[in-house]
């Protein structure tokens, strides 16, 4: 899966500090050690959730445009932030999209698509009630991506 001799890896990103911390550690353990000229293609990729999804548990449809906006907005500011940090990285060899989805089955598209040799995701760090009611975006991605899955977990401290 190695294209021009670059790894490629998926990286799973949204508005949360697990999603940033597992961005950042990405950036400081397998590029920092490569200035200027990283061995990876980094992808970027924002599960956008739908609107109507979101309102099945929020409201009334009237709100459709004003939520699809919102969620929008949302994907644009985490999409924002992580090239921001892999820019301040002088990583160049990036991309970033969002796409509209559950977010396991996008970040599992996104794999195939790319052709990644990694994907990377926060953990949240739910516990099992919590967990079973949501599901796990980590535990669907490790069981169903088509390469290997690094799950980073931000320090409790």
């Amino acid at each position: 899966m190695e294209v021009s001799g670059k790894k490629k890896i998926v990286i799973g990103v949204d508005e949360s500090e697990q999603s940033v911390y597992a961005l950042q550690w990405i950036l400081e353990y397998l590029v920092a050690p490569f200035p200027g000229d990283s061995p990876f293609k980094i992808y970027l990729v924002h599960a956008r959730p739908t609107a109507t999804c979101v309102l099945l548990m929020a409201g009334p449809a009237d709100v459709l445009p004003s939520v699809e906006l919102d969620l929008k907005r949302m994907g644009t500011r985490a999409l924002e932030k992580a090239k921001g940090l892999c820019q301040n990285r002088s990583l160049r060899d990036f991309e970033s999209e969002m796409v509209e989805g559950d977010a396991r089955n996008v970040l599992c598209e996104a794999v195939e698509r790319h052709g990644a040799d990694i994907l990377a995701v926060g953990s949240h760090g739910y516990g099992a009630i919590k967990r079973a009611v949501l599901g796990s975006v980590s535990d669907y991605c490790a069981h169903h991506a088509k390469c290997t899955v690094m799950i980073i977990k931000k320090p409790k401290h």
